[in-house]
This record gives structure tokens, sequence and C-alpha cells, in this order.
């Protein structure tokens, strides 16, 4: 649905966002990940059309961005901006007017959203008046009006408190599952394992990460196993070490050793098992390790990736 390729934008001379190809497919919802300075807003705002690449193409459902196509995608930054003195219901219908609803749609369909996100009761209110929170929430509302087909969330969790986290994930499923596409950017790589199905990360303008979200941490885990349960022996078959953590064990497999076979062995030695997995890194873990250690940036002869292949790190292919 989104197609990005070769993408270049430099600034005095310096590549801020360097040969950057990745695809959105509808209806997923899609982490832009990197530390901060890496080009990830640069990058959103040649997707939203306010810079223009200096070379590669950007293309909304097989056509360039601007133009009518702009209407389609909304954007959520991270730095909120709302007019403090003007109504819920108000505010939200100048937004919609924007994206060409017309005046009774736009409060209809204002008048709905501040309902889905609990604040009906405040809609005639002064922005002004409303929380932090609350007016993240209505910000939230001037991004959805006019059901965007892409929708672009800068930090949208920050400053949240959990009953509004879990109201902006209802709100987010419900958007996916009528259609829209999500490209979520931030920080908080917990949510990003929670909610993301794929993921790319650039790190001083270079992409470092890209593939399923779920892959990426596969293919950074060790050759070991966690387990939790009761009678677990110290030795077994095709296992070096097995190490008390966090109230279980770590099975560290020799390299020849399957675990579907330690799983038996575990078994057949009478270990009572509650859960039994590979030993996947969290993906902060993997976001420091990429960005400390300069994966990818080595300038070598892989290249960019494509975007047909699940990657770990682009430079240990």
């Amino acid at each position: 649905m989104l197609a990005v390729r070769d993408v270049v934008k430099s600034f005095s001379g310096r590549a801020v966002v360097n040969q950057v190809t990745f695809d959105v497919q509808p209806g997923e919802i899609f982490a832009l990940l990197g530390p901060n300075g890496a080009g990830k807003t640069t990058l959103i705002r040649m997707i939203t059309d306010i810079l223009k690449p200096d070379s590669g193409r950007i293309l909304l459902d097989g056509k360039p961005v601007g133009g009518e196509q702009r209407a389609r995608v909304a954007y959520l930054p991270e730095e909120r901006g709302v007019y403090k003195r003007v109504g819920l219901v108000d505010s939200l219908v100048y937004f919609g007017l924007l994206r060409g609803l017309t005046q009774a749609d736009a409060r209809a369909s204002a008048r709905r959203l501040l309902d889905q996100v609990e604040l009906g009761a405040h809609a005639t209110k002064q922005v002004q008046m409303l929380s932090k929170g609350m007016q993240q929430k209505l910000q939230l509302c001037t991004a959805l009006i006019g059901d965007p087909r892409l929708l672009i969330l800068d930090e949208p969790f920050t400053g949240l408190d959990p009953i509004n986290v879990q109201l902006f994930e209802r709100v987010l499923a419900e958007r996916r599952a009528a259609g829209s596409t999500v490209l979520l950017s931030t920080h908080q790589m917990n949510k990003v394992e929670e909610q993301c199905d794929r993921a790319l990360m650039i790190n001083r303008g270079h992409m470092v990460l890209y593939g399923p979200v779920r892959e990426i941490r596969r293919q950074h885990s060790g050759h070991a196993v966690r387990v939790n349960g009761t009678n677990v022996p110290a030795a077994l078959p095709g296992v070096s070490a097995v190490v008390a953590e966090n109230g279980g064990w770590r099975l560290d497999l020799e390299p020849a050793t399957q675990p579907d076979a330690v799983l038996r062995s575990l078994i057949e030695h009478g270990a009572h098992l509650h859960s039994f997995m590979l030993d996947e890194p969290p993906l902060e873990d993997i976001f420091i390790k990429v960005v400390t250690e300069g994966l990818g940036l080595d300038g070598g002869e892989s290249g960019p990736p494509t975007v047909d292949e699940p990657l770990t790190a682009v430079g240990a292919r």
C-alpha cells in the first residue's frame, strides 16, 4: 500500500536518509524505529509530502504521494498542537473540512470520535479546559477524522496512563479491522512487540533492521531455550549448561541440538513444565545492540536489503 524506493534526503551535504527502501502492506501495523537523530522524522515528512526526497520514489497505492493523495494520509506528530480556545467539536470539524468532509459529515464524525475516546461529555468545552491526557486523545481524533487510508503516529503513547494506553490500542485495533493501515514510530519496544506486524529500523539514515517483528527476534536469539516448571534436571543430553534465571531456567544447547529433542528429553526425565520457549531477546535488547555496535553501517558488499527479505541486522546476513 505504501512503497518507499531508494529514498535519499540530504541537508548541508549530509544524507540524513540514505537509500531507504521498504513496503507497508494494507491493514498492517508497521513500526518505524531508530535512535534520536536517525532520520525517522525526515522520512515521515517525505511520506506526508511535507518534504520532497532528493531522489527515489514514495508511492501510495501505486501513485506518488502528494496532491489528492495527501487527504488519505493522517499524521499525529510527536509535538502536539491543538487550538486551545476552540471547542472540541469545532476543532475536529475544522480538521474534517481540511480532509474534504462536508460541514454536516465533519460534525457527525467529530461527535462519534469524541464518544469513542470517552470525551463526548466534554464536546462543548474549550480545549484549554482539558487535562494533558485528554488533549492527547483529542489530538488522536484530529488524525482519525475523515477515515484516512494511512495513519502515521509518532510516539502516540507518551504521557498516557495505562487506562488511556489501552483505549488508544483499542481504537487502533478497530481502525485496523476497518481497513486502515498504521505506521507507528515509537521508542516503546514493548508496544512494537505487542502491536506491530513488521518493523524497519534506521540508524544514521541507513536501514539496519527490516522484516517481521517475530522473525527479527527469532534471528537474534541464541541457541538456547527457556523453561519454567519443576523437576528440571541439572544435566541433559545435548545441553551444555542449565542456568537458573528469573524463576526458571535457560538451557544452552549444543550446536547440533534441536529444541524439540530437548523438550522430549525433559519430559522423559520427569520434568513438569509450565512453559517452554526459544530464548528470543526482547526487541529493546536488539535495538540497543544494533545501535551501539553499528550493525549494518559497515558499507559492506551486501548493500541495502530488498523488501522481500526477512532480516535481522542488515549488515549481518
